[in-house]
């Protein structure tokens, strides 16, 4: 902390002058035997001055000086921390990558190492509330499962149906989930950090996580002892000796990953250690590439308004300043603590700036009544959830910034045909805005799927409501025209009708049969 010391004005400390510039002054003027030894002679002048009580006042140069000090040092801004940008999210990113091979099935861990695996998953979402999480699912192949999201139920209910029997191909490829968990980063404004849940590490991905440039933390999970590894239908998985599988967590090689690569291992506990453990290591790494990464900083300058209020208090004459001070103060101490505490704070602080003090306190409500500023004001909003009230308030500015976060707040209120103007908007007042490119492209998917799902309601169903029918022959349906592969959107997720577990074995095998091809 104290190498990152600096002022973000520093040319303002050339100011300092000034108050030396004023000791110097006040000194000369206060010694009056200088200013009349030219004119009375020295031995009339010793019996001619009377001098004060040395030590018995606080010379008013001196206070002058040093509020001047403190005024100047607050105004050059004085810092030590980093800030993340305003509309961004300052919690830490994370990719949960789960290992869905056959080893998984494993119950040397009760009741499996998988399902040991998804009750961390759940547990982990908990102590990341508003953080934004995503799922990828890997064995032979990798594939997505969620994308980033602060949707927490969503988040669980399709960590519950993860299985390996889901994953078309056997095998283990981490290096291929690294990559994939890279490009959900890439996207996302802040640092972020891949989990893998994992019976072991392959050695051909040793080079994937080190050469990998966000945090990577491994849990593996399960027992050096080991234990069988059970089928679907209840039995036991054989060799290819045609013994029973028996598996172990491979301890020696996740300990050689992490003294070659670097990455923080632990093993699944009984308890919640291990997940706070990784709660700490991502919000570790995150504190760590923002304070690596990051070019703003927070200006702490207003802490000198203590010392400056202090000092300019000593400045006060005999007479109606210090009366009319004591009236104000009598009227602040016996007035209700809540009217008290706001009028001091108007007192020293604007609208906006009392309105940014609620809003790091997560008080979204507080810093919108707060907020003069428009766009202040919509984010404060959005981020208390009232998205139409947010719309509003971003409505009043004419910018691009406004446009898209306009076009966030109604996509979250479903309508996405206001989105996608909202964001073409955008888009006209900044070219090539790459959030807001992609963003646009979600709410025409998201408008072109509503428009379906009208078309089709007057018919009705002839399956059972849990049915599954899928068109492989033709696949010219409305079915073709989506690309089960790009879905990113996690709002497109919720409106899915199948179950969880048959949605992502279908598209596994989708994704899987086209990387082959």
């Amino acid at each position: 902390m104290i190498a990152d010391f600096h002022f973000i004005r520093p040319w303002l400390l050339l100011l300092l002058l000034l108050p030396a510039l004023i000791l110097w002054l006040a000194s000369r003027s206060g010694d009056v035997r200088s200013q009349w030894k030219s004119m009375i002679a020295p031995h009339l002048l010793d019996n001619l001055m009377v001098d004060g009580s040395a030590g018995s006042r606080i010379r008013p140069s001196w206070v002058l000086a040093g509020v001047l000090v403190a005024g100047i040092v607050g105004a050059a801004g004085p810092t030590w921390q980093r800030e993340p940008p305003p509309f961004v999210e300052d919690t830490a990113p994370l990719v949960i990558a789960v290992d869905l091979s056959q080893t998984m099935d494993a119950i040397d861990v009760t009741p499996s190492r998988i399902e040991r695996a998804k009750l961390k998953i759940k547990d982990l979402i908990d102590t990341r509330q508003g953080a934004r999480t995503a799922i990828v699912a890997y064995a032979g192949t990798a594939h997505l499962v969620l994308p980033p999201t602060e949707d927490a139920a969503l988040l669980e209910s399709y960590s519950d149906a993860l299985a390996t029997r889901l994953m078309p191909r056997p095998g283990k490829d981490t290096a291929a989930a690294l990559s994939l968990a890279d490009k959900l980063l890439e996207k996302e404004k802040a640092s972020g950090t891949i989990l893998l849940l994992t019976d072991g590490v392959e050695d051909a991905a040793s080079k994937a996580i080190e050469s990998n440039s966000n945090g990577i933390i491994i849990l593996g999970v399960g027992t050096s002892a080991g234990g069988p590894v059970k089928t679907h239908d209840g039995g036991f998985a054989s060799d290819a000796s045609g013994s029973r599988l028996f598996s172990k967590l491979d301890l020696a090689g996740l300990e050689e990953t992490e003294k070659e690569t670097g990455a923080d291992v632990a093993t699944v506990t009984d308890d919640d250690t291990d997940v706070r453990w990784i709660a700490e290591r991502v919000r570790a790494n995150f504190t760590q590439k923002q304070a690596k990464d990051g070019d703003r900083w927070r200006d702490l300058g207003w802490w000198l308004i203590l010392p400056l209020s202090v000092a300019m208090a000593f400045s006060f004459r005999k007479g109606w300043v210090v009366r009319t001070s004591a009236v104000l103060l009598a009227v602040h101490m016996f007035s209700p603590d809540s009217a008290r505490a706001d009028g001091l704070m108007d007192m020293w602080l604007t609208q906006d700036q009392q309105g940014r003090i609620a809003f790091e306190r997560g008080d979204f409500d507080a810093a919108a009544g707060h907020f003069a500023d428009p766009m202040w004001r919509g984010v404060a909003l959005y981020r208390a959830g009232k998205f139409q009230e947010a719309v509003d308030a971003f409505a009043s500015v004419d910018t691009a910034e406004s446009w898209y976060d306009q076009g966030n707040s109604l996509l979250h209120l479903g309508k996405f045909d206001e989105a996608v103007a909202a964001y073409g908007k955008a888009l006209q007042k900044r070219k090539d805005w790459g959030d807001a490119i992609a963003n646009l492209a979600v709410a025409q998917q998201l408008l072109e799927a509503q428009k379906e799902k009208h078309e089709e309601q007057p018919e009705q169903p002839s399956e059972a409501p849990d049915s599954i029918q899928f068109d492989d022959k033709g696949k010219q349906g409305k079915e073709g025209t989506i690309n089960v592969a790009e879905q990113t959107s996690e709002m497109w997720m919720k409106n899915i009708n199948v179950s969880p577990a048959d949605l992502m074995a279908r598209k596994f095998s989708i994704e899987a049969g086209r990387n082959s091809q």
